[in-house]
């Protein structure tokens, strides 16, 4: 267990003192304000509530902090699970969202256990963009209804469906609602432009909610919609229970959990790869480094353990992560600090919260979605290869009109079929008579610097590059030409095959069987210690024979010089 689960705690409290504390101590309290409005923000537009999103923060918050990789990342709800979220409960009620946020986080345990945290390294940029723009789109549409005070009780989950149903609303608009999210949105740009250190969305809430409380205390400002008018908030945290769910008509439990396996999936692909987005950016600007494995374990047991609070999947939250460094923050405590914030709010802030003005947590869900947009990284990728913006632009339309389970396979399969096309076509083969050139060629000998002559009847092929299911098809209808010219030897060089793949390896021995039908002895040059072993596996290294695979082309062209002049048979 030792090998792949090393909290950062543990080794921080070892060499802790008090001025450590004191630094956590002062990031964790601005950290904890930050998250304040964010908490109940993600809450509400997942479609549970306010007092969801603080028990996450609260709850996976102190899982991560205690059990994490990173010593300063910041974990609880954030805003790319905000689409996915709303479509489960949508489909499956809150039961099948605790569900499969259950089946997530023992997805990200198996993970990290398994030791997989480097692979989330390899999903491609594009990708990444694609489904982070499209999620910003997203949330910022599901915005428009409360930040507009239109009051519309059902509104479409779908993108087209959404819009459609706020352009037949328009006369709706609840003009003081509307204004009260624009001062709201204006505070949360402008804040940042005085002063960096002060939460603008903080601002923004105190002061707005302020105005409405007293204008309601004067008789105005009636129609605009506060957080109790919609949300009973409780007091403290909720009970542990488990999942209460309704099975359809002929379905089964196992069923549930097949149809849920797909979102699950993306839940645990979207929380490793933003915790470890967030843990690599932290790394980069605190110069320590973070166990990735250890990471994802801490991100899978916090989300096993939130849904029986009623809780949403969480993860690491880079903009909180940030806050906390800018802020002073060293260790895991500072974490377990904001957490302690937001539990002090949900025990004795309850009125105080519920007073906040729906207009205005839209407002911050839109600077939210803007920040999230990356629109210039959108335009900058545009300016590289087209190949790499068609999968950003589809994954980002996908993620857009369908969902990110969608988005992100089909930008994963469309970005390995650019990967091996490309692979496809860096990989050259040749082929050379007559002579060789030693000095255009690094596998001789240092002391042979005459040019190198090919015997006759023999035919030298060289793979420059990975010998997979690509290659091995490509060679294979070059090769095909064994025997029609008479030829005795053919020489394949290898020096530059780092590996072979399965598809490679059966190529190589039915071109071998092929050979030797037409009275033609295939000979390997270069072969590296791990492709003979794969060879060796295979027991090709037999059938062709171990006096025919040689380490360098001297020994095959001189092997060659033995079968064309008759002294082997």
């Amino acid at each position: 267990m030792n090998n792949f689960f090393r909290p950062q705690l543990i080794g921080c409290l070892r060499h802790y003192n008090a001025r450590t504390f004191l630094q956590d101590s002062i990031a964790g309290v601005i950290v904890g304000i930050v998250a304040i409005p964010l908490a109940i923000a993600f809450g509400i537009a997942s479609g549970v509530g306010p007092a969801e999103g603080l028990v996450t923060a609260i709850i996976a918050g102190f899982l991560i902090s205690v059990l994490g990789g990173t010593k300063v990342q910041i974990g609880g709800p954030t805003g790319a699970f905000i689409v996915i979220i709303y479509g489960i409960i949508q489909s499956y009620g809150l039961g099948g969202l605790m569900i499969a946020t259950l089946m997530a986080g023992v997805i990200l345990v198996l993970m990290g256990a398994f030791k997989l945290g480097g692979i989330i390294k390899f999903v491609p940029y594009p990708i990444i963009v694609g489904f982070t723009a499209g999620i910003a789109v997203t949330i910022f549409s599901t915005q428009m209804n409360d930040f507009f005070g239109m009051n519309i009780e059902d509104v479409p989950a779908d993108f087209l469906g959404k819009w459609a149903c706020y352009a037949r609303h328009l006369g709706d608009i609840n003009w003081t609602a509307f204004g009260v999210g624009l001062v709201s949105l204006l505070i949360i740009v402008f804040i940042p432009k005085l002063s960096k250190k002060i939460p603008a969305s903080l601002v923004a809430i105190v002061f707005v909610t302020a105005a409405v409380w007293i204008s309601r205390r004067m008789g105005l400002m009636q129609g605009v919609t506060t957080i109790s008018d919609l949300y009973e908030l409780p007091r403290g945290i909720p009970k542990p229970s488990l999942p209460a769910f309704q099975l359809a008509e002929g379905q089964t439990v196992w069923g549930l959990v097949q149809e849920l396996f797909p979102s699950a999936f993306t839940i645990a692909v979207l929380g490793a790869i933003e915790s470890l987005l967030s843990a690599m950016v932290a790394d980069g600007v605190t110069g320590d480094s973070h166990d990735s494995n250890t990471e994802l374990i801490a991100q899978g047991v916090a989300n096993i353990c939130t849904p029986f609070f009623g809780g949403i999947p969480a993860t690491g939250a880079i903009a909180r992560t940030m806050a906390n460094i800018n802020n002073g923050g060293k260790t895991p405590v500072a974490g377990i600090v904001h957490t302690l914030v937001l539990l002090l709010v949900l025990l004795f802030m309850g009125d105080l919260v519920g007073m906040i003005p729906m207009a205005c947590l839209a407002a911050v869900l839109i600077m939210v979605s803007y920040n999230m947009s990356g629109w210039r990284t959108f335009l900058w990728l545009a300016k590289n290869p087209k190949s790499d913006f068609a999968v950003m632009l589809l994954t980002f339309i996908l993620t857009v009109l369908f969902n990110l389970t969608v988005a992100i396979g089909v930008g994963l399969l469309l970005a390995v079929a650019l990967f091996l096309k490309r692979t496809n076509e860096a990989t050259v083969i040749r082929k050379f008579t007559g002579e060789l050139d030693p000095r255009k060629n690094n596998d001789v000998r240092m002391n042979d610097l005459e040019m190198l002559h090919i015997p006759d009847k023999t035919e030298v092929y060289e793979i420059d590059g990975p010998y997979f299911f690509g290659i091995a098809n490509k060679f294979d209808e070059i090769s095909r030409s064994v025997g029609k010219n008479g030829q005795k030897v053919r020489i394949i060089r290898m020096r530059k095959v780092s590996f072979m793949d399965s598809t490679g390896i059966h190529n190589l021995e039915q071109l071998y069987l092929r050979t030797r039908r037409c009275g033609v002895q295939l000979v390997l040059s270069g072969v590296n210690h791990h492709v003979y072993e794969a060879l060796e596996k295979a027991g090709l290294v037999e059938m062709i024979g171990r006096k025919n695979i040689r380490d360098h082309i001297n020994g095959a062209l001189s092997r060659a010089e033995e079968i064309v002049s008759g002294k082997e048979s």
